[in-house]
C-alpha cells in the first residue's frame, strides 16, 4: 500500500496539531518521524492508520481518499494496516493466542465462526490445540516461535511487546505504523524489532515509524522527517537530515539544542 497525506491538516476547536503536511510512505520504504514531544507525531500517525480524519487536505491510500468510501469499504483498507503503540496490551492468555488475534479481529464475522468451528475440530481430533502457520511464521520474526504456548503473564515487557509486534504483523499488512514500539525496551529486544521492521521493508510493504532515538532513526530508515509544532519541517534521507540538514531548526534539533521560544524560557 503507498500511503500519502496530501496538505494535511489536524485540529481541534482552535488548536491546530498538524498543519498542511504533505508526506508519501511507498511500498519496501522506512519513513521515519522524528521530534519534540507534542510536535503532532502521534497525530500524524492516526491520521495515517485512518483512526482519524483530517480536518483539511486528504489521506490516499493507493491514491483512494479512505473518507471518501463507505464505512465497510473503509474498514476493508484499515485491516490493510498495521498498528504497534509504545506499550504492549495484550488478552490474558497464551503467546499464540494473542498473535492470532490480530488476524481474527480482521475477519469478516461469517470467517471468524468458520475458523472457530475449525479450531473444535481440529482440537478434537488431535486432543490439543493448533497453531496457525501465520502465526508460528510472525513469532519467528520476533524470536519467540518456541514461546507460543506460554502465558503471557510469564512474559518479560519486552517479551510482551515483541507478541504485540507479533500481532501486527500476522495478518501480513502492507503499512505498518509504529508509534515508539521500542521506547522503552533493552537493546536486545529493540534490535530484534529492528530486524522485524528490515523484514518487513524486504517483503515490499512500507513502514510508519516515530521515535526519540535519533540512532534508531539514522539505521533504519529510508527517509527521516522532522514535525516541529505540528509542521513538516524537512523530510529526507538519514545522511541529509542528520548531516546535512536544509533547515536550521532541524539543525538544532538534531545537536540536541532546546527547541523553544527565548520568551517561554525567561517566563
Amino acid at each position: 500500500m503507498n500511503l500519502e497525506l496530501e496538505r494535511a491538516s489536524y485540529g481541534v476547536d482552535d488548536t491546530a496539531i498538524l498543519d498542511d503536511v504533505s508526506l508519501a510512505v511507498e511500498s519496501g520504504e522506512v519513513v521515519t518521524i522524528i521530534g519534540p514531544s507534542g510536535a503532532g507525531k502521534t497525530t500524524l500517525l492516526r491520521l495515517a492508520a485512518l483512526f482519524e480524519r483530517p480536518t483539511d487536505g486528504a489521506v490516499r491510500c493507493d491514491g483512494t481518499n479512505p473518507w471518501s468510501l463507505s464505512r465497510d469499504e473503509r474498514l476493508e483498507l484499515r485491516r490493510r494496516i498495521g498498528i504497534v503503540f509504545q506499550r504492549a496490551s495484550l488478552f490474558e492468555t497464551s503467546v499464540a493466542r494473542n498473535v492470532d488475534a490480530g488476524r481474527r479481529i480482521r475477519r469478516p464475522w461469517s470467517r471468524r465462526i468458520r475458523d472457530f468451528a475449525e479450531r473444535l475440530a481440529a482440537r478434537w481430533v488431535h486432543g490439543s490445540p493448533t497453531v496457525d502457520d501465520r502465526t508460528l511464521e510472525a513469532l519467528e520474526l520476533v524470536g519467540l516461535r518456541e514461546a507460543w504456548d506460554r502465558d503471557v503473564s510469564s512474559l518479560s515487557g519486552g517479551e510482551a511487546q515483541r507478541v504485540s509486534f507479533a500481532r501486527a504483523l500476522a495478518p501480513r499488512p502492507d503499512l505498518l505504523v509504529l508509534d515508539e514500539p521500542t521506547s522503552d525496551l533493552d537493546p536486545r529486544n529493540t534490535a530484534i524489532l529492528e530486524r522485524a521492521i528490515g523484514r518487513v521493508r524486504d517483503r515490499d510493504h512500507g513502514v510508519l515509524l516515530a521515535t526519540h532515538d535519533m540512532h534508531q532513526a539514522e539505521r533504519i530508515s529510508d527517509r527521516v522527517a522532522f514535525l516541529l509544532e505540528g509542521e513538516l519541517v524537512e523530510i529526507g534521507p538519514p545522511e541529509q537530515v542528520f548531516d546535512n540538514p536544509r533547515d536550521e531548526r532541524t539543525a538544532r534539533f538534531v545537536r540536541g539544542d532546546l527547541l523553544y521560544d527565548e520568551n517561554e524560557l525567561l517566563a
